[in-house]
C-alpha cells in the first residue's frame, strides 16, 4: 500500500466548501443502545421504536445483533420487512455464522446492509482475539467478501480503532475497502479519544488510503470520558459524512453520542461545520420520549436539546432578557426539536380524535383498539385529574402498548396499614381464561403485602424483588405515580411498570406487569429454542 498518497481531500466525495455536507445518520439505539443496564425492549417496542427511527428521518437504523438471540434475530428480520424509507442493518462479528444470521434477518429489507466488525487495537488482538496482525487483516477482509454473499451494502468496523496503530489501521481500512465495504466505521469504542486527537486520525486516514473515496467514512464514539459528541463532530469536520448515534445517547456503559446533539449541533451551528442531515427535528423530543418511555431509562432534567430544562429559564435576568427578545436566551427555538410551549394538553371534554393527533405528537401511532383502550384510561384519568400533562398521556401510551395479552390481570386490591396495625393486603386477579381466584397475605407494609399475596396466587412464590423505584411523572397532589420494578427468578430478571393516581395499585399493576413479561419471555424462549440450537 502506497502510504505516501495525496491528502484526502482529494480522495475524498465531500461537497465543495460552499455547499453543506449531507452526512448520514446511522441511528443504533436498537443495537448499541438496548445494551444498556436495563434497557432490554421486546419486539413489539422495538418496532414502535423502528417506526418513529423512520418517522425521524434517519439513513440507517441498526435494528440489532441477530445472532445474539433467536429474539433479536427476529426482530431485526420483522423490521427489515416493514421499514421503507430507511436501510435496515444488522451487525456481525466477522465468524460466517453471525454473518449467515445477519444476512438472513435483513435480506427482505428494502436497502438491507450488514455491518462487520473485528478489533484492531493492539491489546484486543493480543488478549482478546489472540492473533497477529497478518490474521486480523485476513479476519476482515473474509468478513466483508462473506457479508457480500447476502447483500450488496457492507459496512466494515475496525473496532478500538482509536487506539490502533495508524500505519496499521490504514492498512485495514484500505484492504477492506478493496474488499468491497461501502462505508468504513472508525469506532472510539471506549471512548478514549479526544476531539483533537480523533479527528487527527481520520485526517491520517484520508491521506494515507489510496482508495478512501471509494467508501463512505464513519464514526461510532462513545461518551465514557463525555467526549462522544464533541468526537463526532471532530470527525466531520475531518471529512466523515457518517455518524452512528443513538436517541437519547444510550448505549454501553456512559453510552453513545446522542443524535439529537449531534443533529442540533450541525443545525444550529452550520456556520461552523458547513454541514447538514436529513432529519425531521421536530421529532426529536417525541422520539426522545418514546424511548424513555420503553426502555425506562429517564432522560436527566438538564439533558442537551430534550432535556425537561433544556428550554426552561428560572433565572429573573434570564427571563427578563426572553420577555425582550427570545435569541437573548435561546440559541434554538423548542418547537424546532417538536416540544410545545403549553403545559395543559388534553381534558375530560377532549375527544378521541384530538387525543389521537397529541399521541402521534408524542411519538406513539396507536392500532385502533389500542386508542380505543386508551381513550378509556385517558377519560378515567381525566376524571380524576384536573389538568391531564403530556406525562400522562405517555404512561397511558405506554400501559397499551403491550408484547403479548396478560397472563395475570388485577381485578381488585384491599389494603390495610398504619401505626400499630399489621399491614395486611386482600389481591383478586384473573387469568387469560378468566378465571377469578383472591388470597391475602401479610407484610411489612401495604406493598410487601399485596406483592407476598399476588406470588401466592401466580404460584411464583420463588420470585425475588430487586429493584423498586417510584417517581410522581406529574405535580400537584393529584399527580399520577409510576412504579418500575425488576423481579428475579431462576437466574432470569424482568422490568414492570404501571402508572396511577394511587401508588399502592400502581406497585401491584407494576409487579403484575414484570410477571406477565417474564412468563411471556419463558414462552418466547421455549418456542425458540430449536431455532437457537441450529448452527
Amino acid at each position: 500500500m502506497n502510504k505516501s498518497a495525496s491528502k484526502s481531500e482529494t480522495s475524498s466525495s465531500a461537497p465543495a466548501a460552499d455547499a453543506p455536507a449531507v452526512i448520514r445518520v446511522f441511528d443504533t439505539t436498537l443495537r448499541d443502545g438496548e445494551q444498556s443496564p436495563g434497557a432490554s425492549l421486546n419486539s413489539y417496542e422495538k418496532m414502535d421504536i423502528a417506526r418513529a427511527l423512520e418517522q425521524l428521518g434517519v439513513d440507517i437504523i441498526e435494528a440489532g445483533f441477530p445472532i445474539a438471540s433467536p429474539d433479536d434475530f427476529e426482530a431485526v428480520k420483522a423490521i427489515a420487512g416493514e421499514i421503507k424509507s430507511s436501510a435496515v442493518c444488522g451487525l456481525a462479528r466477522c465468524l460466517a455464522r453471525d454473518i449467515e444470521r445477519a444476512g438472513t434477518a435483513v435480506k427482505d429489507a428494502a436497502s438491507p446492509r450488514v455491518h462487520v466488525f473485528c478489533a484492531t487495537s493492539e491489546i484486543h488482538r493480543k488478549y482478546k482475539l489472540q492473533r497477529a496482525e497478518n490474521e486480523i487483516v485476513k479476519m476482515s477482509v473474509e468478513g466483508v467478501q462473506q457479508a457480500l454473499q447476502y447483500v450488496k451494502d457492507v459496512e466494515f468496523s475496525p473496532e478500538d480503532a482509536s487506539r490502533t496503530e495508524p500505519e496499521f489501521l490504514a492498512q485495514v481500512v484500505h484492504e477492506t475497502i478493496k474488499a468491497g465495504a461501502r462505508t468504513i466505521n472508525i469506532p472510539d469504542t471506549v471512548g478514549y479519544a479526544a476531539p483533537g486527537q480523533f479527528g487527527a486520525l481520520i485526517r491520517y486516514l484520508f491521506a494515507h488510503v489510496p482508495n478512501i473515496g471509494d467508501a463512505v467514512i464513519s464514526v461510532h464514539c462513545h461518551n465514557d470520558l463525555g467526549l462522544a459528541v464533541a468526537n463526532s463532530l471532530a470527525a466531520i469536520e475531518a471529512g466523515a459524512r457518517q455518524v452512528e448515534c443513538t436517541i437519547n445517547g444510550l448505549g454501553e456503559r456512559a453510552g453513545n453520542a446522542a443524535l439529537e446533539e449531534v443533529v442540533m449541533a450541525l443545525r444550529t451551528r452550520r456556520d461552523a461545520f458547513n454541514a447538514t442531515t436529513r432529519i425531521r427535528t421536530e421529532r426529536l423530543f417525541p422520539i426522545s420520549r418514546l424511548v424513555s418511555t420503553l426502555t425506562g431509562i429517564h432522560v436527566q432534567r438538564n439533558k442537551a436539546i430534550v432535556g425537561q430544562n433544556a428550554f426552561a429559564h428560572e433565572s429573573g435576568i434570564h427571563q427578563d432578557g426572553m420577555l425582550k427578545h427570545k435569541g437573548t436566551y435561546e440559541i434554538m427555538s423548542p418547537a424546532d426539536v417538536g416540544i410545545s410551549k403549553s403545559e395543559l394538553v388534553l381534558g375530560k371534554h377532549s375527544g378521541r380524535h384530538a387525543l389521537r393527533d397529541r399521541l402521534v405528537e408524542l411519538g406513539f401511532v396507536l392500532e385502533e383498539a389500542q386508542l380505543v383502550k386508551a381513550f378509556d384510561e385517558f377519560k378515567k384519568l381525566a376524571d380524576k385529574k384536573k389538568q391531564v400533562y403530556d406525562e400522562d398521556l405517555e404512561a397511558i401510551a405506554e400501559s397499551v402498548l403491550k408484547e403479548s395479552p396478560d397472563v395475570w390481570e388485577l381485578v381488585a386490591l384491599q389494603t390495610t396499614g398504619g401505626t400499630g396495625v399489621m399491614p395486611t393486603a386482600t389481591v383478586r386477579i384473573r387469568d387469560a381464561a378468566g378465571n377469578v381466584s383472591q388470597d391475602a397475605a401479610t407484610g411489612d407494609g401495604p406493598i410487601d403485602a399485596a406483592y407476598t399475596a399476588i406470588q401466592k396466587l401466580t404460584g411464583l412464590e420463588s420470585i425475588r424483588l430487586s429493584e423498586y423505584e417510584i417517581r410522581a411523572i406529574t405535580g400537584g397532589r393529584d399527580a399520577q405515580g409510576e412504579v418500575t420494578v425488576q423481579i428475579e427468578e431462576s437466574g432470569q430478571k424482568m422490568r414492570g411498570r404501571a402508572f396511577s393516581t394511587d401508588i399502592i395499585e400502581a406497585s401491584a399493576r407494576a409487579y403484575i406487569n414484570a410477571i406477565n413479561r417474564l412468563l411471556a419471555r419463558r414462552e418466547a424462549q421455549k418456542s425458540q429454542a430449536s431455532l437457537f440450537a441450529q448452527p
